[in-house]
């Protein structure tokens, strides 16, 4: 354990990012005060934001998939290889599933095409932002911040914990899957 806090869990809350990403604030920020959980990861993208942004938008449990080890956040469904029109469309409000029933997820709180989406859970103590910053004419940075306050009376706190530590397993397959379908289609 102590091994985990000390070195592990700083390296994985901010996988990919670099400390001017990390202190940069982002939408949402001020929705979940003094989070117990505060991860920001990032990756470059050979494309543009308009190349990144449709994977973005399809995300979820029996939509596009996640991107990551499909067998455990998708019910065992391969994550799309393409972009799916019938997820294209998508505003505030709408429920991002992460469930196969659709009713568990979290949802879309703002969003500003081809630049960021927010999105919440029902009690205001989760919030997870996809922001695409343009590097230049053909690369852009992708980057996440999940901010969770655990509530330690809840039985979610047991998903807590386990997501505490596994979290960057599957964030780290999932910004890696969406740069490569990205950079296959430009």
């Amino acid at each position: 354990m102590p091994l985990y806090l000390l070195w592990f869990r700083p390296w994985q809350l901010r996988w990919g990012a670099s400390n001017q990403e990390i202190e940069r604030a982002m939408p949402g920020d001020h929705i979940v005060q003094h989070p117990t959980f505060n991860a920001t990861r990032a990756v470059t993208v050979q494309g543009r934001p308009e190349d990144i942004w449709p994977w973005i938008i399809q995300i979820g449990c029996r939509r596009a998939g996640w991107y990551s080890y499909d067998w455990v956040d998708n019910l065992g469904f391969p994550s799309s290889e393409r972009i799916l029109p019938e997820f294209q469309e998508l505003k505030e409000g709408d429920l991002i599933p992460f469930s196969p029933d659709g009713k568990m997820g979290m949802w879309v709180k703002e969003m500003k095409s081809n630049r960021y989406m927010l999105w919440t859970d029902a009690k205001g103590e989760a919030t997870w932002c996809w922001v695409l910053y343009p590097m230049g004419e053909n690369c852009t940075r992708l980057i996440t911040r999940l901010r969770v306050r655990y509530n330690w009376k809840s039985p979610m706190i047991l998903y807590y914990i386990v997501q505490d530590a596994g979290d960057i397993l599957m964030m780290r397959k999932c910004l890696l899957g969406i740069k490569r379908r990205a950079q296959s289609q430009t």
